[in-house]
């Protein structure tokens, strides 16, 4: 199949070299000239793990290609993917202005039956208004779906080759000169590859599928923030919310995912996704206190921790609390396996503890680029993570790298000033580690 991509972010980029891997000739466009060019070069613009491998592949083979002009890519294209930003506005919304622009590039260059499937998340009556958007410009039979994303950073390309599911929202009225059987026999073709072993595609109405992505993040979130909820009640009890969540999880009405307690979630998801759902709802006349309650609890998370290692250094929370004191932080992407330090909840703690005086020196196995460009300067960045711990009065893990599961505790006690640990993810075992003379924080543990 002919097939064009329009955006090479995180999404735009799984989906354009993963369908070329498959045999499809796939152009993917991006306004971004510089990225455009780094990419016909092979080079990854991110950190996601397999992606490389896959761009380097189908670019040998001629499968893949990539241009700077959306409408280039889309010309003969039977199916065009649009999977640009829709960052959050100041009051919250999510802002659909480069989606619409997306379809609009395209619209001119259509030739024949083709289906612009929205690939970005984005609010509910969006994939109408670019229906409208698009039956302006072109005379052409088409077709605008939404096929919202359902990917995770760090695992990504598995989640777009083995997907749980595929969600296509086509019509009722999908387009102009396409019946919605055909639109949806053309999905099909396209996720076929993937679908071999088991018919995970459902086809809904497409304001249906909008607000699916959003609930499903919706209600991921609010799993995170309950649990930290119960790991806050958990401390003041004197009870350990990993014996508790094991207990929870082991039902198979409520199950073990997503069940674990931290310094909160980040990234460009969810935090962003909660927002804009909060005021799609409000635009319906209707409030979501469980949503709201969810990004509440999650943007405590952060400061609880923060002022947890202020109270261990006897702190008195004015801008001199930790001065003199150097605080060595494991972790400062959103999550392991990925480089994308948006929302992160490390930035809030450590642009805390530098409020507070302390001396911050970082670590990260991916996020060191990312972390050059929006750190304050005063932050020490380290690609060796004891290094980092040289001399620290206290250590703080922010995510949960498999690479600092099981540090070498013998190691941190000769190098570190002091032998304090702050586990922001519940990754190290109490016990061991104060055997070893430490002293430990987790969440929710008492």
């Amino acid at each position: 199949m002919q097939i064009a991509v329009i955006g090479t972010g995180y999404v735009g980029l799984v989906v354009g070299c993963a369908l070329a891997d498959f045999g499809n000739e796939v152009t993917c466009a991006d306004l971004d000239a510089e990225r455009i060019a780094g990419l016909r070069a092979g080079q990854i613009p991110f950190f996601e793990p397999g992606l490389g491998s896959l761009l380097h592949d189908n670019l040998r083979a001629g499968r893949l290609r990539f241009t700077a002009d959306p409408a280039q890519a889309a010309a003969g294209a039977e199916v065009i993917f649009i999977a640009v930003g829709t960052p959050g506005r100041a009051d919250g919304s999510a802002d659909t202005s480069q989606v619409l622009a997306a379809a609009q590039s395209v619209a001119p260059v259509l030739s024949g039956p083709t289906v612009l499937a929205i690939k970005s998340t984005v609010p509910v009556g969006t994939t109408e208004r670019v229906r409208e958007a698009v039956a302006a410009i072109t005379n052409q039979p088409f077709a605008v779906v939404a096929n919202p994303e359902f990917l995770k950073e760090g695992n990504a390309v598995e989640d777009f080759l083995r997907p749980m599911r595929v969600i296509v929202g086509v019509g009722p009225g999908a387009g102009r000169g396409m019946d919605d059987e055909r639109v949806r026999n053309l999905m099909r073709r396209v996720y076929a590859p993937m679908l071999r072993t088991s018919d995970r595609l459902l086809f809904m109405d497409a304001r249906s599928a909008e607000l699916t992505k959003y609930a499903c993040n919706a209600y991921l979130a609010t799993r995170v923030s309950f649990i930290n909820d119960v790991a806050a009640l958990c401390e003041r009890m004197g009870a350990d919310v990993e014996q508790v969540r094991r207990g929870m999880g082991m039902d198979v009405r409520i199950g073990p995912h997503f069940l674990f307690p931290g310094i909160g979630f980040g990234g460009s998801c969810l935090p962003k996704d909660l927002r804009a759902l909060q005021v799609t709802a409000r635009q319906f006349g209707l409030e979501l206190p469980i949503v709201a309650a969810a990004a509440a609890v999650n943007a405590r998370q952060p400061r609880s921790f923060l002022a947890r290692i202020l109270g261990h250094f006897g702190a008195n929370g004015g801008p001199s609390a930790l001065r003199g004191r150097r605080i060595a932080v494991w972790g400062l992407a959103f999550k392991p396996e990925t480089d994308d330090l948006r929302e992160a909840p490390s930035l809030s703690i450590i642009q805390g503890l530098l409020d507070h005086g302390a001396q911050v020196a970082a670590s990260d196995p991916a996020a060191l680029p990312a972390a050059r460009r929006c750190l304050d300067t005063r932050v020490e960045l380290h690609a060796d993570a004891y290094e980092a711990a040289q001399r620290a009065d206290a250590l703080v893990l922010c995510t949960e790298w498999r690479q600092y599961r099981q540090p070498d505790f013998l190691r941190l006690r000769r190098i570190m000033a002091g032998h304090v640990l702050f586990d922001g993810r519940n990754q190290w075992d109490p016990a061991q580690v104060r055997e070893l003379g430490f002293c430990y924080y987790g969440i929710g543990r008492p």
